[in-house]
């Protein structure tokens, strides 16, 4: 650690004989000497400031850089991509939408995700596949698995002897669905999500719920129209309570997360957690799709939430969302999802 940030700029070495920058610029001159000596102070007491910022400055990124390991935010595609797509014309799934979602299970793989005939309006069902290295899959063989209701955007959570399945029903309204075995589904209803204050929340879409069980709580993030982030909790998933009416992660200030942001998954790591989620800047021209891309942020208590700095973690131009971190036993690696299934491999090799 630099111990006197101040001297790199004030114990300049001597140039042209001359040993500091005040000396240099009054060398030549004739002021009082009462004036030189009063602007050499505060010369010296300025630049040590700006020193001391930029040390603090720097000191800080470095720290806030620690936060985010390489083996969470340094990919490379596989070469090997996409390694899942829709069935396309003629099945069930002509196209696959939105997140799905990656449970690795002992040796097994198991990944849930939408399909639907292409259409906008057209009923989006649920899929399921299984692998044994998470590269390979093989669609069950009764897909879909579940159709009497729109589900996409699925979140998955193992708990208690059940699957939890929160997901977008229709509206983009957030719903949530249970399993013993991960193919027969049970729908229990909308999410009941309400205000600080116990009120509904304002009527509009909720979508993209992601959820965190820890404690005997379940957490639950969301967002309106992907203008924001939304935390609600609740002890037995009946009724959800919002911990503050603002949202605890919002968009930008960058082009790729400018005004449009959702929640993927939420992974604890070194005693941390880490969100992942996508974000896109949306087009002027209504006519234009926005390009969406993944970014990963931190946080010490699920609601105050630092973006890393070097985020997409993959370019924009990419338009790959949905991400998801799954670690494979000896590393992680990330999914993303939409409108097919992309693996990224890490640049370098860490375990938790």
């Amino acid at each position: 650690m630099i111990r006197n940030p101040g001297a790199i700029l004030i114990q300049a070495s001597e140039v042209d004989g001359r040993k500091t920058c005040p000396d240099w610029l009054f060398s030549d001159r004739r002021l009082p000497q009462r004036y030189q000596t009063r602007f050499k102070k505060r010369f010296s007491q300025s630049f040590r400031r700006v020193a001391l910022a930029l040390f603090l400055l720097a000191t800080f990124k470095a720290n806030a850089d620690e936060n985010f390991p390489p083996e969470l935010t340094q990919f490379v595609p596989s070469e090997r991509n996409p390694i899942f797509t829709a069935a396309g014309p003629g099945h069930w799934d002509v196209k696959i939408r939105e997140r799905g979602w990656i449970l690795r299970e002992g040796n097994q793989w198991k990944m849930w995700y939408t399909g639907y005939d292409g259409t906008r309006p057209g009923q989006k069902m649920l899929g399921y596949a299984t692998s044994s290295d998470g590269i390979v899959w093989q669609r069950f063989p009764k897909n879909p698995i579940y159709s009497e209701h729109w589900v996409e955007d699925v979140c998955v959570i193992p708990h208690d002897g059940l699957y939890y399945m929160f997901a977008e029903g229709v509206e983009d309204r957030a719903q949530l669905l249970t399993s013993r075995d991960g193919i027969t589904w049970n729908r229990v209803g909308r999410l009941d999500v309400r205000l600080v204050n116990g009120e509904p929340i304002p009527d509009g879409p909720y979508g993209t719920p992601t959820a965190w069980f820890e404690n005997g709580q379940w957490n639950l993030f969301y967002e309106r129209g992907d203008r924001g982030i939304w935390l609600a909790r609740s002890s037995d998933t009946k009724v959800f309570t919002n911990v503050q009416d603002e949202p605890v992660m919002q968009p930008g200030p960058e082009n790729y997360d400018y005004n449009q942001i959702a929640m993927n998954q939420i992974i604890r790591h070194k005693g941390r957690y880490y969100a992942v989620y996508h974000g896109a800047r949306k087009p002027e021209d209504p006519t234009q799709s926005s390009l969406w891309s993944t970014g990963i942020a931190t946080s010490s208590d699920l609601i105050h939430w630092n973006k890393f700095a070097g985020n997409p973690l993959r370019p924009i131009a990419e338009n790959k969302s949905s991400g998801l971190l799954i670690f494979d036993g000896d590393r992680f690696r990330l999914y993303t999802m939409h409108n097919e299934v992309n693996l990224h491999l890490p640049k370098v090799v860490k375990t938790p």
